[in-house]
């Protein structure tokens, strides 16, 4: 008995080892397989996160390029406005003019049969020989006469603006283009008589806020800046006024 009992326990155990043996060689293939999906899954993870990597990197350094040069032709300006002030707000003017004048005939389908170009230089004159001398000593005065920033001297600062230097520079600006167009006096007033008073009355509409944020908020020697921007709109309907028929012309 006892011999027999040890016979088949060694058979069961012979048994137990065929079974592992076998199921050893069936694992090792898939082992194998998927230790070289694993070899080659991270390596493609590996060069696509590098690509996106190099990417992101040239973004960055692109946008830091970006931002530099910004930065610089902002420093540049700011030290043209204090070599030259008169000189640069005076380009700045004229530039802004050009702009507005070439969106104004764009608007109003004026460019489909070529733009205007002496209208866009006498646009361009204005601002270089009168907006932009006048918004440099106007600001400086003004500051001087008022130079806080409270609430009550900004209020000063607007009403002043829209008394005595908005309404003059309206005036200046329809009786010179008029006058570069070649119209006589008489007609010179009678398209003062037309025009300033609805341009004033909508000028009364816009110009407040803008004055308000730049005598609130912005330094004096950066207030014409500011007001040329602000003024881009305001001189698209302008160059559209000051460029309506003559008074009596059909």
């Amino acid at each position: 008995m006892a011999a027999a009992f040890t016979r088949n326990a060694s058979m069961h155990n012979l048994r137990r080892s065929h079974r592992h043996s076998i199921g050893a060689r069936n694992i090792l293939p898939r082992q194998l397989q998927l230790s070289k999906s694993c070899s080659r899954f991270p390596q493609s993870v590996f060069t696509r996160t590098k690509e996106l990597e190099i990417s992101a990197s040239t973004i960055i350094s692109s946008s830091r390029k970006l931002s530099s040069s910004k930065f610089a032709l902002f420093g540049w300006y700011l030290g043209m406005i204090k070599s030259r002030p008169i000189v640069t707000k005076s380009v700045t003017s004229a530039l802004i003019y050009t702009a507005a004048d070439l969106s104004s005939q764009t608007i109003l389908g004026e460019s489909t049969e070529g733009y205007d170009l002496e209208r866009t230089l006498r646009m361009a004159g204005y601002g270089i020989v009168l907006l932009g001398p006048s918004l440099h000593y106007w600001f400086n005065f003004v500051s001087r006469v008022f130079p806080k920033r409270d609430l009550l001297s900004t209020f000063k600062k607007i009403a002043l603006g829209q008394t005595v230097y908005g309404p003059a520079m309206t005036i200046i600006f329809f009786s010179v283009n008029a006058a570069l167009q070649g119209e006589s006096d008489s007609e010179i007033v009678a398209r003062l008589k037309r025009d300033l008073i609805p341009t004033m009355m909508r000028g009364v509409m816009y110009w407040p806020i803008c004055d308000f944020v730049t005598f609130k908020f912005i330094p004096v020697h950066l207030q014409p800046l500011v007001s040329n921007s602000f003024s881009y709109l305001w001189t698209i309907y302008m160059t559209y006024m000051a460029n309506l028929e003559k008074v009596g012309t059909t």
